[in-house]
């Protein structure tokens, strides 16, 4: 197996224009229009995908359409999916795709971390991150602070989106009443707020390994 390599070096690939990086994934959406073209699309898949690549193969069918999820080391894959759908005249809807993740400030998360693995019946991978072993749920991190915040919630999402997609789903999110609290990190993330306060970080994978 080949080590992870860089979202750059991913996009810069050929025949790969279907994906976007979401983290530490690549992924894909495949409008279908009906279930019985998804399924083929899912037998293409399944045709493609050897026995090493499956255990990082996240599939989502849906009678609309099929979500796939790689990891970037996987172009070679990617790059068949895409042919494939092509086969089958299913076109690629990049903007599509996201990842979402929970994130909660902790002051210490190693004391934490068990409650909510044992509570969500998640896995964990390093120090501070689970994950859903079904591949259903999102995932769900811990973020560092220094001190408490008792004003402000500790609590908030984290939504990878298309790099190219990120500025529209910002604008829409301002528009519909949302307030910009911080843009330091731009472009690998913003921090957004509703009217209320409640924070949300948009992030993309420009900036990032």
């Amino acid at each position: 197996m080949t080590a992870q390599i860089r979202a750059a070096h991913f996009h810069a690939a050929d025949g790969v224009e279907d994906w976007r990086s979401l983290y530490h994934l690549v992924s894909a959406h495949f409008p279908t229009g009906s279930l019985a073209k998804g399924i083929a699309l899912v037998d293409e898949i399944g045709r493609l995908t050897d026995e090493t690549q499956q255990q990082y193969l996240s599939v989502d069918l849906r009678g609309t359409g099929v979500t796939v999820s790689l990891t970037r080391r996987d172009i070679t894959l990617a790059r068949r999916i895409s042919a494939a759908a092509k086969e089958l005249d299913i076109r690629a809807d990049p903007t599509a795709v996201q990842l979402i993740n929970i994130t909660l400030d902790a002051l210490a998360s190693a004391d934490v971390l068990p409650f909510w693995r044992a509570l969500l019946g998640y896995r964990q991978i390093g120090d501070d991150y689970l994950f859903d072993p079904a591949r259903r749920g999102p995932g769900f991190g811990l973020q560092p602070m220094d001190e408490e915040r008792p004003q402000r919630s500790r609590m908030h999402l984290d939504i990878a989106v298309p790099h190219d997609q990120a500025e529209a789903r910002i604008a829409a999110a301002l528009a519909a009443g949302g307030r910009l609290v911080s843009d330091a990190h731009a472009p690998m993330w913003w921090v957004l707020a509703d009217a209320e306060g409640n924070e949300a970080c948009v992030a993309t994978w420009v900036g990032r390994d």
